[in-house]
């Protein structure tokens, strides 16, 4: 296990009871760098909606265990919030929720000339999803995709 999965399994543990307390669910637990800072970001989510009270509960609680337990080594700015109406879909919980839904796949590198598609989430497997576009299937593969995300209709 990397330090960044283990710093990000040990946080959502810690968060896991939590937000429970208060009728929410972790969503992901991310720790990654952006420009010259580190960042322990924790999406959290409940059926109807995560505010403001509840991100500064689990912000509050959770930056007391971190100042304790002093796990992660580097220097990082720790945040708390919802995962968003265009959530990312990375674990199998979230694909296994998004079945049915519409969603955009960002690839690393186009096929047939195109990076982006767009269509409803059919299935996923470890190695590949399977999203439904102009009533076609169509199989990608894991190793390919960059995003998945659900698609905001505005």
């Amino acid at each position: 296990m990397s330090k960044r999965e283990n710093y990000e399994a040990r946080t959502e543990e810690y968060l896991t009871p939590i937000v429970e307390e208060i009728g929410c669910s972790v969503y992901d637990v991310e720790y990654v760098k952006e420009g010259t800072e580190w960042y322990l970001r924790a999406y959290i989510d409940k059926p109807e909606g995560v505010n403001i009270n509840d991100c500064e509960h689990v912000s509050r609680a959770m930056s007391e265990i971190l100042d304790r337990e002093d796990y992660i080594q580097d220097g990082y700015i720790f945040e708390v919030s919802s995962p968003g109406l265009g959530r990312t879909l990375k674990k199998d919980k979230h694909f296994e929720k998004s079945i049915g839904e519409e969603v955009e796949v960002k690839l690393y590198k186009a096929v047939d000339k195109q990076k982006e598609f767009t269509g409803i989430l059919k299935a996923f497997d470890k190695d590949t999803i399977t999203i439904e576009m102009n009533e076609e299937d169509r199989v990608i593969a894991k190793s390919e995709i960059a995003l998945v995300r659900l698609a905001l209709d505005f």
